[in-house]
């Protein structure tokens, strides 16, 4: 049985963890660092196959040291110049690596140029530290530009998935593990899921101290209370566009407000994983969703999205702060993104790739706001009600392609053979694009069993957005004088 001494970064061993059934599991994790505290060792692990997350700092009393994998260091090979070397050491992986197209995340362990926003893409890309005299690339949203072997002196953006054991800088294992321990914001502390570049120095204290309203960041609660008694903001900066009951949506330039935004980032990375690291918030608008008592209107989510979008996104990013997970909030940040779009006149779609619980939120919203419409029909003479799929992407704003991938995920889209070779889509009772009314077969209706699924998640979805106290008036951002 090895030694406790000998673990090292690279090593695979059971860990012991609680699940979500409080119930004791000993899953596979990989040690992706090392530290002594007062003489006893701490050790930061990432569980295989779950998200990051749940990893955190572990002691040695919780590794099956019986069932330990070193990593193997891979043979010396030749430099560039022809010269004898040795690549860094990265483990043998008996578990097959998952390849994922995901956005990386850069470090910017400065504190004067903060992080700005991440919207996320599903081609990799990477933000390069503001340097004096060095202007922003113009094809700074680019897609192919950047690559996992980098070979100008500048390290190369981190995976997303896999070990952090590899021939990486240094800064990819520190991106890849959590650096805040607590924040409070308000009357909540929260606990962040993953890294975001705060100053270095504020890593080490037990609490990060937040505004909740301007999302300023200090070191200690006299500092906070210092800043309180000069913030005059009870709200988010930039207009009000929408207000209901309690619940306030306000629009944010990021060019107008940029320190907010900056702020709003940072605290957002904490929580996003799959999200790029940039300094300018020019090209962004922040929709914040807030919750209004006599103290103020309290942050509760967010999406971001570009002004200009080549690509019909209607979201960047998008959150809901922890302590308002599960209760409605994030329906209502999805569907408030559409109603946007509605007014608009396009249709959207959010940026790929989504997180696992973005993916879940948006299927949810997608399924049951296509349900609703489905439901809604009338029959017309007797005969079975048909709507068309361009005709749903119409009245919900929602992009054709994601209309389709959720009828197929419903199971209420079927292929028709209509000709020699040729075939059509249609779902359930509903035809996609036929030419003339004798073209439309007429495949089953809904079966009971969505119908009740469907109608037992409305009664639970009680938070909607109403149009009517939607106060927004779409802006051209293709005139350059506008940003």
């Amino acid at each position: 049985m090895a030694e406790v001494g000998e673990i090292i970064e690279g090593c695979r061993l059971p860990v012991l963890r609680r699940n979500q059934d409080n119930e004791d599991e000993w899953p596979l994790a990989e040690i992706l660092s090392v530290k002594d505290i007062s003489g006893r060792k701490l050790f930061y692990v990432h569980y295989i196959d779950f998200n990051k997350r749940l990893d955190e700092w572990v002691t040695h009393e919780r590794l099956d040291l019986k069932k330990i994998q070193f990593p193997k260091k891979e043979a010396k090979t030749p430099t560039k110049n022809g010269l004898p070397g040795s690549r860094p050491g990265s483990p043998e992986r008996e578990v097959k690596r998952k390849v994922e197209v995901v956005s990386p995340a850069t470090p910017v362990p400065s504190e004067t140029a903060p992080a700005s926003v991440f919207p996320q893409n599903g081609s990799a890309r990477r933000a390069v530290a503001a340097q004096p005299g060095r202007k922003r690339k113009s094809n700074c949203l680019g897609t192919d530009e950047d690559s996992q072997d980098s070979s100008d002196g500048i390290p190369s953006a981190p995976r997303m998935t896999g070990s952090l054991v590899s021939d990486r800088s240094h800064d990819d294992i520190v991106t890849r593990m959590k650096n805040i321990e607590c924040i409070e914001l308000g009357r909540h502390r929260l606990k962040p899921w993953y890294f975001s570049p705060y100053p270095q120095e504020l890593t080490t204290l037990p609490v990060l101290y937040l505004c909740e309203f301007c999302l300023k960041y200090g070191r200690s609660l006299k500092c906070l209370q210092r800043h309180l008694t000069k913030c005059d903001l009870r709200h988010p900066p930039g207009n009000e566009i929408y207000r209901k009951g309690t619940i306030s949506f306000f629009e944010i330039d990021g060019r107008k407000n940029k320190s907010y935004s900056q702020n709003l980032c940072l605290l957002a990375k904490c929580f996003l994983d799959h999200k790029t690291l940039y300094y300018d918030t020019d090209p962004f608008l922040f929709y914040v969703m807030t919750e209004y008592d006599c103290k103020g209107f309290h942050i509760v989510g967010y999406f971001s999205k570009e002004k200009e979008s080549t690509e019909d996104y209607n979201v960047a990013c998008i959150l809901t702060l922890p302590p308002y997970q599960r209760r409605g909030y994030g329906k209502l940040l999805i569907e408030f993104s559409y109603e946007l779009s509605k007014v608009e006149g396009k249709t959207g779609t959010p940026e790929k790739p989504l997180s696992d619980l973005g993916l879940l939120s948006y299927r949810s919203y997608w399924s049951q706001t296509i349900l609703e419409i489905l439901m809604g029909l009338k029959s017309e003479s007797g005969e079975r009600p048909q709507i068309t799929i361009n005709e749903i992407s119409e009245i919900t704003s929602i992009k054709k392609e994601d209309v389709i991938s959720t009828l197929q995920y419903l199971n209420l889209i079927n292929y028709y053979k209509v000709g020699a070779g040729r075939g059509r889509q249609v779902c359930a009772g509903l035809q996609s694009a036929c030419p003339t009314r004798a073209d439309r077969p007429h495949p089953p209706p809904l079966s009971e069993d969505i119908v009740d699924g469907h109608e037992r998640a409305m009664l639970k979805r009680l938070l909607r957005i109403d149009s009517k106290c939607l106060h927004f008036t779409p802006k051209d951002w293709s005139k350059r004088g506008k940003w």
